[in-house]
Order: structure tokens, then C-alpha cells, then sequence
């Protein structure tokens, strides 16, 4: 049967229009049923501007309170009890939802997925898996991107192994090539986390590369790259602006602009929708907060196809065969 995927219809800077379009999108293209949380009024407001919906397996569900952007994660997880957030994801711990999807605020989505959720056996830190373009046309994932610092050696060493998984399951690659981000390739380079990293993903049952550097995140040659979130959210940057500047150097100013809007349409961000909080007990996909209908249709059919590939059984089935430990205090 298709999936029932709970979305989170306030969450973006336009909300509710672009969650109702993308949920009738995904309704309609996907055959998923959708229950959007939130406040019913001005849902319903929305969705009666579409009648065609009428028909589309589409419900809402009320949520009397927002967790907006500019809200702290920590406090408004505690005070909103009743958020588009907590009550979304509270569906799918009570299996009423196989997944859940939202563009609102990442800290707090974090923090109540950890919350409501939990993580699965043998996960110490759940890590933001973002998908990203390669100059080859194809798609890479980074991981975590935002949702651990200060981590340990064995939480990359999970992290690769869950990341590992999520290529294989959702972007089909075989075999994926799996990267630790440092400052030089060779195995003695980068700080003390990486190079006990090192140790520990070369043992792993996956195709591990090696040390991989900046430039090697947007050229194809690796497919998974691991690295803490606050190192991620630099790289995050700094490879939009290395792509451009390499472009601009290898075809010329007028050139590149058109090679880049070429590249963009070509590995357009909104068709591969969100990010997956990988490692809990459930499935949360958080995307942009600017996204629109086609990244929502998209985000929610990445949500049904985690669910439906089981893939959080397959973490905690490879993680225990991995034999990657769990860590004391973390």
C-alpha cells in the first residue's frame, strides 16, 4: 500500500502554500497519502483554493502551535507542546504516519525528532544527510550537517556506515565510495579526529577511499563524505563558491554563467528533496525553508521511499554486523 507520510504544513517561509501544492504533487504523481499538521483553519484556507484535492488522499490534521524560525530549538521544543512539529511526529511513533517532512526550523526539528522519536540500537548521534550536485551530474551525500559537533571518532565511524546505506538504498550506487573530509589525502593528514577516524572507517566492510579533500566533494569522485556538523556547514559554503570559481576558470567569465545555470537546471536541488536525519527510530526528512511545491513533492516521495526500502532496518541490521560500538557518555 503507498505510504502516509505526516507533513509539517507550516514549517516554510511561505507556508501553508507551497506544502499544500507539493502535497497535492505528491498525491497525485506518487499515489501518497499525505496528513497535513498544522493549524486547520488556515490549511483549509488553502487547500479549498485547489478543488481537484478533494479527491487526492490528503487530510489535515490540527496542531494549534508554530515552532517559527526564529524561535530557540531547546525552548520551544519544551514550551510547544502542541507544534505542527511534535504532533507530525508523533504520528509516526504511533504508526499513523510511515514518515514525516518538514521545512521549518532544523534545531528544533532535531531536537524533538531525537525527542519523540529516539535513536535506533546502536546509535549514539543521529546525523542530517545532505544530498548535493557533483560537476559529473550525479549526487553525493554529506554527512552530518549540522546536528553533532565535538564528535568522536566512532560517531563518523556510524555515520559512514549509515550514509553508506542511504546511497545504496535511495540513489541505487552498488558499491559507494565513502570519504573522511580532511586536509590531505594522506592517512597521517588533518587533527586528531580525523586521523583516529581513519583507523577506525578503513576496518569497515565498505569501500572506504580515503582522506578526501575540498575539492574532491563536488568533482564525482567519492559518493559518501564524512566529516562533524560544524565542519560541514562550512564545506557547505565554501563548495559553492569552488564550484563557480572553477567553472570561471576553465570557460571564462560569460561562459561560466551559462555552464553553471546549465549544471543547476541539470542537478536542480528541489528534485531530491530533503535531508534524512539518519539513526532514529522513524523517518524525518528536513528540507530548506525556501523550498517550493516541486522540492515538497519531492522531499515527501524521499520520505516514502525510506520507509518503504526499510532502511533504518538496515542501518541497525549493519551496524551490529559492522560491530560499530557504541560510545559511553555521548
Amino acid at each position: 500500500m503507498p505510504s502516509t507520510i505526516a507533513l509539517d504544513a507550516m514549517g516554510s517561509d511561505r507556508a501553508p502554500k507551497p506544502e499544500v501544492e507539493g502535497a497535492i504533487q505528491a498525491a497525485r504523481h506518487y499515489g501518497v497519502s499525505v496528513l497535513l499538521v498544522g493549524r486547520e483553519a488556515t490549511i483549509y484556507a488553502e487547500l479549498a483554493r485547489h478543488p481537484s484535492a478533494a479527491e487526492l488522499p490528503i487530510e489535515i490534521v490540527h496542531a494549534s502551535e508554530v515552532i517559527t524560525m526564529n524561535d530557540k530549538a531547546a525552548r520551544a521544543v519544551r514550551s510547544k507542546r502542541d507544534s505542527s512539529l511534535r504532533v507530525g511526529l508523533r504520528l509516526v511513533r504511533e504508526g499513523r504516519a510511515a514518515g514525516f517532512l518538514t521545512a521549518g526550523n532544523t534545531g528544533a526539528a532535531m531536537a524533538t525528532a531525537k525527542m519523540v522519536l529516539g535513536a535506533l540500537p546502536g546509535v549514539d548521534r543521529p546525523a542530517l544527510a545532505a544530498v548535493f550536485p557533483t560537476a559529473l551530474g550525479t549526487a553525493a551525500i554529506l554527512l552530518d550537517v549540522g546536528a553533532n559537533v565535538d564528535c568522536k571518532p566512532e560517531n563518523l565511524e556510524q555515520f559512514a556506515v549509515m550514509g553508506e546505506i542511504y546511497c545504496r538504498s535511495i540513489f541505487g550506487t552498488k558499491r559507494p565510495r565513502v570519504g573522511l573530509l580532511s586536509i590531505g589525502e594522506e592517512e597521517t593528514k588533518g587533527n586528531d579526529l580525523t586521523r583516529q577516524s581513519y583507523q577506525l572507517l578503513k576496518q569497515l566492510p565498505l569501500l572506504f577511499v580515503g582522506n578526501v579533500e575540498g575539492r574532491d566533494l563536488y568533482n564525482g569522485s567519492v559518493d559518501v563524505i564524512v566529516t562533524d556538523g560544524f565542519v560541514a556547514n562550512l564545506v557547505r559554503y565554501a563548495l559553492k563558491e569552488a564550484l563557480k570559481a572553477t567553472i570561471t576558470r576553465q570557460v571564462g567569465y560569460m561562459l561560466s554563467r551559462s555552464a553553471f545555470t546549465d549544471f543547476k537546471k541539470r542537478i536542480d536541488h528541489t528534485e531530491y528533496g530533503g535531508a534524512p536525519l539518519l539513526g532514529v527510530k522513524g523517518v524525518c526528512i528536513i528540507t530548506h525553508g525556501s523550498s517550493n511545491a516541486n522540492a515538497i513533492k519531492n522531499a515527501i516521495r524521499v520520505a516514502s521511499e525510506f520507509a518503504e526500502r526499510r532502511i533504518n532496518d538496515k542501518i541497525e541490521r549493519e551496524l551490529a554486523g559492522s560491530r560499530v560500538p557504541a560510545t559511553a557518555g555521548t
